[in-house]
């Protein structure tokens, strides 16, 4: 399955999470898009509930099925810690996501295009790979060409707080993973036995 790329607020009110992480989405239409949306009451069976939470991460951190399932597998090979806690840890370690963090982008899905586009480096080294592993230490910064973006500046202005497993330095646009994430420090709204459930029938 391709990486979805479709109306991100639809898909938001499906799963009935912010997958922007702006909350707007939810604030503004509590239920499910659709003539039947505010009058839903479909109850979920074990299997649907599994594979919902599945999408709700996927499409959280804008990952395709392959990538996804692939990056559950190598969680599963990490001695130390629950097999659900290292896989979103994992999720957390993308480049995009780490763009994200910083406050680069206001979205995932800008972070991502940023990556792309060749804006991004890591310790000095333009990287345009979203999946990109960041290992705690290393430097990610802005391109020199790219310091002056619009899009850049107006997101490093809009950030109200960053996690504590980040450092940023504004006036270098350049910050770090300090730390590998607590799972208490990321999303609360991600059951992620579930997922582990799913992948284990």
């Amino acid at each position: 399955m391709s990486r979805y790329t479709g109306p991100s607020w639809k898909k938001s009110r499906r799963l009935g999470i912010s997958l922007t992480g702006t909350g707007k989405e939810i604030e503004r239409r509590p239920y499910a898009p659709g003539d039947h949306g505010p009058n839903s009451r479909r109850k979920l069976s074990e299997y649907g509930l599994q594979l919902q939470e599945k999408q709700k991460l996927r499409f959280m951190y804008g990952v395709n099925e392959r990538q996804f399932f692939n990056l559950f597998l190598k969680a599963g090979t990490i001695k130390e810690g629950k097999h659900g806690d290292n896989f979103m840890i994992l999720l957390e370690q993308r480049l995009d996501n780490v763009v994200f963090r910083l406050g680069l982008a206001t979205t995932r899905r800008q972070a991502r295009q940023l990556v792309n586009h060749g804006h991004v480096l890591v310790d000095g080294k333009r990287v345009d790979i979203p999946s990109y592993s960041v290992q705690p230490g290393q430097v990610v910064s802005v391109r020199e060409k790219s310091k002056n973006m619009e899009i850049i500046k107006a997101a490093v202005e809009s950030v109200f707080g960053r996690p504590e497993f980040v450092s940023f330095d504004e006036e270098k646009l350049e910050g770090s993973l300090t730390r590998l994430p607590l799972r208490e420090e990321l999303s609360a709204e991600i059951d992620e036995t579930l997922i582990v459930e799913y992948y284990s029938r």
